[in-house]
């Protein structure tokens, strides 16, 4: 049995990395849905709350705790967006959420390239990097999800890498450290779909990826539609100033820093 399910990841490999040259192989596209969901964290100041507090914090964090995501890709392109939502309490946008999340998303497997959208109070980027690299251990587990036999993976990567357009006050106060938190990521991958797409930063395994978890964030595929004829058009972000992941994050940083030193002058 083992023999046999290693035996299918290698030949689904083969197909996945010869299919990169092969023309009729780029006339598949289709659409994958998400969603995803996030264990809230409260930490110390949790445990001085009562579960009804708790359950209001929730309710108010709903938006940013449960959110949904369409993925549309061909063979070698990817475009990941989140679906806007208004917010639980008052019926607005997330404004302050939206700050430090992920932005409209374009991946190019076949020149390890990222493009994505950010919008940092009031002014847009455009972040082009390269796709983070991700060293997959591929195992023979296998679980069901829908129609699709699944086969798990493992990885383990810098936190920062992952959460990059993101923000923690202790992104500050850790600046100068060395020391580097990392992030363990489980995947779940079907040879079903063999290409090497997924949601998020998540990609490079033989097979669509439709569940992955780190932190205490799940992303679970709820439903696909595959596209033989037609290409679906792929979106690639394009408005806003042009910059790296790194120079992004020092913008964030130093306007961060300067609010922090703003409102302690304040205070004093």
């Amino acid at each position: 049995m083992k023999y046999w399910i290693l035996s299918l990841i290698f030949i689904a490999s083969l197909f996945y990395f010869e299919n990169f040259e092969k023309p009729l192989s780029q006339s598949v596209s289709g659409k994958a849905y998400y969603y995803s969901k996030t264990k809230m964290d409260l930490g110390n100041w949790g445990a001085r709350m009562s579960e009804a507090q708790k359950k209001q914090m929730a309710s108010r964090l709903k938006n940013r705790l449960e959110k949904t995501y369409i993925l549309t890709f061909n063979q070698y392109e990817s475009f990941f967006k989140e679906e806007e939502k208004l917010d639980a309490i008052g019926g607005a946008t997330d404004t302050w959420g939206a700050n430090f999340s992920r932005g409209d998303q374009y991946k190019n497997l076949k020149d390890s390239t990222l493009i994505q959208s950010q919008e940092f109070y009031g002014k847009r980027f455009v972040i082009k990097d390269e796709l983070p690299k991700i060293n997959w251990v591929k195992g023979n587990e296998t679980k069901q999800i829908g129609n699709y036999l699944c086969f798990k993976a493992v990885a383990t990567i810098p936190t920062e890498t992952l959460n990059w357009y993101s923000f923690d006050w202790n992104d500050l106060t850790n600046s100068g450290s060395d020391e580097v938190t990392m992030s363990t990521i489980e995947a779940w991958y079907t040879l079903q779909i063999p290409l090497g797409h997924g949601p998020a930063e998540f990609w490079g395994l033989p097979g669509l990826v439709l569940e992955v978890s780190t932190g205490n964030t799940t992303i679970l595929c709820s439903e696909i539609s595959i596209n033989t004829n037609d290409r679906d058009p792929i979106a690639i972000p394009n408005k806003g100033e042009e910059t790296s992941i790194a120079s992004y994050r020092k913008v964030v940083k130093e306007r961060m820093a300067a609010m922090r030193n703003s409102y302690s002058r304040r205070r004093n």
